[in-house]
């Protein structure tokens, strides 16, 4: 898990687009009737806006209820952490997929009113499968280990910048 702000809002925007990418993708080739390769592209058309939404609604509701739910299901100082990052990735999407398929429901179908709920549960029911092992096994693993990679960088960075002063300053 990210250690350092920066960090967090790396994980934060690498998740967000790994996530809308897959999930509208996904969409594409539902709305296609199979994945083609010049859906690809489709979903960088939308992927700005989405990821704000994504990262805004993360922040001020879907990861707040995540870490709560796992904090009072586990002791994360005595589960494995495998445990406590699989339960994260899980809440999350429990939480995030209903508010974001109102998002697409509203921004991409746009229903009736009498048929609002009824496209948005359809909405859920379609993403929620998808976006839930798209997390679990593909954008939470990749995301996570770029991040890994970038605290690495980060930190044998600053060792160099470190011993670099120290040398100039014993010249």
């Amino acid at each position: 898990m990210p250690r350092t702000r920066t960090q967090r809002i790396a994980f934060s925007i690498l998740m967000a687009f790994v996530m809308v990418y897959g999930i509208e993708l996904y969409n594409q080739a539902l709305l296609a009737g199979g994945l083609r390769t010049e859906l690809f592209v489709a979903p960088l058309a939308d992927i700005v806006p989405l990821m704000a939404a994504v990262i805004a609604l993360e922040s001020l509701v879907g990861g707040r209820v995540a870490a709560h739910l796992v904090g009072r299901l586990l002791d994360a100082d005595r589960c494995p952490q495998v445990l406590v990052t699989i339960l994260r990735g899980a809440f999350t999407c429990w939480t995030m997929c209903p508010m974001m398929s109102l998002v697409a429901t509203l921004a991409f179908k746009q229903p009736p009113a009498g048929e609002l709920v009824a496209t948005w549960l359809q909405t859920v029911a379609l993403n929620f499968p998808m976006a839930l092992l798209w997390q679990l096994f593909v954008a939470g693993p990749a995301v996570r280990a770029v991040v890994r990679a970038m605290g690495v960088a980060e930190s044998l960075l600053r060792r160099s910048i470190k011993s670099g002063r120290a040398t100039t300053c014993q010249s």
